[in-house]
C-alpha cells in the first residue's frame, strides 16, 4: 500500500513539474516575441540616410549649381573652393538637365546641406561634402553583370534592327553588332537568309534595375553563306586596345568602314553611265554611293585622315574631304552642317557632318566619293587593305580563349518563327 501511495505521490509532482514547465515555457515565447527587431539602416551612396533628411529631385532648365547649394543655404566660401580646387572631379558649370540629384541635409530646423549627390549616369556618381570643410569624389553603384545570349534570322523585307527588337533586346546590341564587323559586312547589302549569334552582358543595378548592355563579347554572322566568327581579344596589353578577331586571329578591322553611316539604304550607286530624265536622260555618270537616311544622322569618318575641304560649293552643298594618305581620299556630300574643320585630324567613326538635303538632292542622304590615287572609284568593289592579324607570340594564348566561346556560339539555336495555325473549314453536317 505505501508503495502505491508513494508511486501516485510521484506522479502528481511529475505532472505538476510538467505543467509548470509549460507555462514558463509559454512566458519565454511570450517574452522573446515582445523584443524589438532592430530594422537595418538604409543606406545609399555610401550615407546612411537616417542620419539626414532626403531631398532627391532633377536639374532643371536654367538651375545653376551655386543657386541650388545657396537655396539650401550652403555658404558661398564652400562653393567657390569647390568650383577652384575640384573643378577636375566636378565641374560646376557642367551639369546637365535632366540628370537626378540628391540632397542630404541635416535633420534640425536650418535643413543645410551636407551632402550633394550628383549622378553621372545610371551607375557612376559624384558626391559632394560640405561637411567640416569641403570635398569631392567620384563613385559607381555596385553593379551585376549577367551573361545574355541572342539570335536571329533576316527575313524578307525585315532589318537586323527589328529581329533584335523584336525579342526584346537592347536596341544598343544593334548598334554595337554593326561596330564589331563594320570593315568586313555591309550592313546596307545585308539578304534574307543571313543570321546572326552574340554573346554580350547586361548590367544591373540592385540585381534588378537595368543599366544597359556591355560590348559583345563574341559573335557569328552568316552573310551570303559565308560565317565570320568575332571574338573581343585584348590586342595590347600595355595600351588596353581591345580588338575583334576570326576563329583564325585575323583581325576584323580594315582600315576603312564599309560605310559612311551606321544604318540607313543605299538610294543610288555608283555608276559611271547613269541617265537621268531630269537632264534629257543624257547620261550623267554617279561617281559616288548615295547613303539615305532621316536628317540629322551622323556621318562619320571610314577612316584616319585629315580634312583637306570643309565647304560649301554648287551642287555639293555643304560638304568636307579627308586625305587618308597618299593613295586613298573621301569625301561627304549633301550635309545639313559639318562638325569639322579644314586641317583637322580626324579618327575613323568620328561624327564629320549630319545628313541634309543641301546642294543639288531630292532628299535627304550623303553621297560617298572614293579616291584611289587621285581617281574616283567604287568603294564597294575595293578590296581595302586589312589590319595586322593578332601577333603570333599570343596566337596560343588567344586560340585556348576562344576554344569555349566558340563551342557555345556554335551550340546556340536560332529562334523558331512561330508556325501560323490554319483556319478550320466550317463544316455544315446533315443530320
Amino acid at each position: 500500500m505505501k508503495k502505491f501511495w508513494g508511486i501516485l505521490l510521484f506522479s502528481i509532482l511529475l505532472f505538476s513539474c510538467k505543467e509548470e514547465n509549460e507555462v514558463k515555457n509559454e512566458d519565454a515565447e511570450k517574452e522573446v516575441a515582445t523584443i524589438p527587431v532592430m530594422e537595418k539602416p538604409v543606406t545609399k551612396f555610401g550615407f546612411n540616410l537616417d542620419e539626414f533628411t532626403v531631398k532627391y529631385d532633377t536639374i532643371r532648365n536654367g538651375d545653376s549649381f551655386g543657386e541650388l547649394m545657396t537655396a539650401h543655404k550652403v555658404d558661398y566660401p564652400k562653393i567657390a573652393k569647390l568650383s577652384l580646387e575640384f573643378k577636375d572631379t566636378f565641374d560646376v558649370r557642367r551639369i546637365r538637365v535632366g540628370k537626378p540629384y540628391t540632397i542630404l541635409t541635416s535633420k534640425d530646423t536650418t535643413e543645410t546641406a551636407q551632402v550633394f549627390i550628383y549622378e553621372n549616369d545610371r551607375i557612376n556618381y559624384t558626391v559632394v561634402d560640405f561637411r567640416d570643410s569641403v570635398s569631392a569624389y567620384t563613385d559607381k553603384k555596385e553593379v551585376k553583370y549577367v551573361e545574355r545570349e541572342a539570335s536571329g534570322i533576316i527575313e524578307q523585307g525585315s532589318s537586323i534592327s527589328q529581329v533584335i527588337q523584336e525579342q526584346g533586346i537592347d536596341y544598343s546590341v544593334t548598334h554595337n553588332l554593326a561596330d564589331v564587323y563594320a570593315w568586313t559586312i555591309d550592313f546596307f547589302k545585308l539578304e534574307a537568309g543571313d543570321k546572326f549569334k552574340v554573346i554580350y552582358k547586361e548590367k544591373y543595378i540592385n540585381d534588378s534595375i537595368y543599366a544597359g548592355a556591355e560590348p559583345i563579347e563574341a559573335a557569328y554572322f552568316e552573310h551570303r553563306g559565308k560565317p565570320i566568327y568575332a571574338f573581343a581579344y585584348e590586342n595590347d596589353s600595355l595600351k588596353s586596345i581591345v580588338d575583334y578577331f576570326d576563329e583564325e586571329a585575323n583581325n576584323l578591322r580594315r582600315t576603312f568602314l564599309r560605310a559612311p553611316l551606321k544604318f540607313g539604304r543605299i538610294s543610288s550607286v555608283y555608276n559611271l553611265k547613269r541617265r537621268i530624265r531630269y537632264y534629257g536622260n543624257r547620261i550623267r555618270p554617279h561617281r559616288g554611293t548615295d547613303y539615305a537616311a532621316p536628317r540629322g544622322t551622323p556621318i562619320l569618318a571610314t577612316a584616319d585622315g585629315t580634312v583637306t575641304e570643309s565647304t560649301r560649293r554648287g551642287g555639293n552643298g555643304k560638304y568636307v574631304k579627308i586625305r587618308h594618305n597618299g593613295k586613298y581620299s573621301t569625301q561627304y556630300l549633301h550635309m545639313s552642317k559639318q562638325n569639322v574643320k579644314r586641317g583637322e585630324f580626324v579618327r575613323q567613326g568620328d561624327v564629320i557632318g549630319w545628313i541634309g538635303m543641301t546642294g543639288n538632292t531630292s532628299g535627304p542622304h550623303v553621297c560617298y566619293r572614293f579616291w584611289r590615287n587621285g581617281r574616283q572609284v567604287d568603294p564597294r568593289k575595293e578590296e581595302l587593305p586589312k589590319a595586322e592579324p593578332l601577333a603570333e607570340s599570343l596566337q596560343p594564348e588567344y586560340f585556348a580563349f576562344i576554344e569555349p566561346i566558340k563551342d557555345q556560339l556554335d551550340c546556340m539555336l536560332y529562334p523558331e518563327k512561330p508556325v501560323e495555325e490554319e483556319e478550320e473549314d466550317l463544316v455544315t453536317l446533315n443530320q
